[in-house]
């Protein structure tokens, strides 16, 4: 089943998320199992948004790629704020 994570972080910018995307995915790709990403300057902050295939991939990418790499140098200043979620409706183009 398909899983959703989405990390808020306040205070942060584009230059912040640009040094983190380098740090962590592949370049120009996703990480294995991320079958969509968004993300962009929101009120306060950046927010990103991201499909998995599985929350195992999630998972993986979180607890093996994305903590073990922090603090990223020019990355996000400042704790997140995550929410995960079971992919209840997923619907594209």
């Amino acid at each position: 089943m398909a899983y959703m994570l989405t990390h808020f972080w306040p205070g942060a910018t584009e230059e912040n998320y640009l040094a983190e995307i380098a740090a962590v995915h592949p370049p120009n790709a996703l990480p294995e199992g991320q079958i969509y990403h968004v993300a962009g300057p929101a009120e306060g902050g950046f927010l990103i948004a991201a499909v998995w295939d599985s929350k195992e991939h999630e998972q993986r990418f979180v607890n093996g790629i994305l903590l073990p790499a922090q603090p990223v140098e020019g990355g996000f200043p400042n704790p997140v704020v995550a929410y995960e979620a079971e992919v209840f409706n997923l619907q594209t183009a």
